[in-house]
C-alpha cells in the first residue's frame, strides 16, 4: 500500500514584533494568533474525512508547534525531517528592508534566478520531492501531512506544475497555515488542491522574502 494523498501544510504566524527575517534561526515561535492558524489547518484536513497516515516537520520550532494539532487530531507523532527545512538566506536576522538599502548587499541579488542569496530553487525542489517520494511509499495507508515553510511549498508547486522554478517572492500564493495537496499517479505527481481555511487578514508577520 501507498498514501492517498499528500499535504504540505505551512506554518502559522510567528511572533516577530521586529519583523526580522529569521530564517533558520531558532526560538521563533508561532504567536497566539499562529496557533489558532494552526488549528484551523488540522480541523480542515480533519473535515476532509481521510484517514491521515503520516505526520511529517520541518524541525525548526513554528513548524513543530503547527504540526501539534495535527498530531493531537490524528493520533501521530510528527517525524521530523531536515528536507522540510527552510532554504538558507544571506538576509537572515536582518529586517529586510533596511538590507536593500545597503549597497553591500546588493552583490547577493546578482542573480535572482538561482537565486544568489540563498539556497539554489533547483536544491530545494530536489529535496522536497525526494522527501515527498520516499514518504508516500513508506505509509501503508491514508493520506500524508507536512508541515514546512512558504519557500519550499511554492518551489514545489512551481516544480509540479512545470513552471520555472525563478519568481518574485512577493507572488507566491502560500498563505498561513494554507495547504497544498498533491498526488502521485505513476512517477508524476500533480497538484489535486489548495486551501487557505486559516483566517490570516490581521496578521502582522505573513514571511517575507
Amino acid at each position: 500500500m501507498v498514501a492517498s494523498r499528500l499535504h504540505l501544510v505551512r506554518h502559522g504566524e510567528v511572533h516577530n514584533p521586529k519583523r526580522v527575517l529569521y530564517g533558520r534561526l531558532p526560538d521563533y515561535h508561532l504567536s497566539r494568533a499562529g496557533r489558532k492558524m494552526a488549528r484551523a489547518a488540522a480541523d480542515h484536513i480533519a473535515g476532509l474525512d481521510r484517514p491521515v497516515g503520516g505526520l511529517y516537520s520541518s524541525p525548526l520550532e513554528r513548524a513543530q508547534e503547527s504540526a501539534e494539532p495535527f498530531a493531537e487530531r490524528f493520533g501521530l507523532s510528527p517525524e521530523i525531517d531536515i528536507r522540510l527545512i527552510e532554504p538558507t538566506n544571506v538576509f537572515e536576522g536582518t529586517q529586510m528592508r533596511r538590507s536593500l538599502l545597503n549597497p553591500l548587499k546588493w552583490w547577493h541579488l546578482r542573480q535572482p534566478s538561482l537565486p544568489s542569496w540563498g539556497e539554489p530553487y533547483a536544491s530545494i525542489a530536489e529535496r522536497m520531492l525526494g522527501m515527498m517520494a520516499e514518504a508516500w511509499r513508506s505509509v501503508d495507508d491514508g493520506d500524508l501531512v507536512m508541515v514546512s515553510h512558504q519557500a519550499p511549498i511554492w518551489i514545489t508547486h512551481l516544480r509540479v506544475a512545470g513552471l520555472p522554478l525563478q519568481h518574485d517572492p512577493r507572488t507566491r500564493r502560500c498563505a498561513l497555515s494554507s495547504v497544498t495537496s498533491f498526488e502521485l499517479v505513476g512517477d508524476v505527481w500533480r497538484e489535486v488542491d489548495y486551501a487557505e481555511p486559516a483566517a490570516t487578514g490581521g496578521a502582522v508577520d505573513v514571511g517575507a522574502v
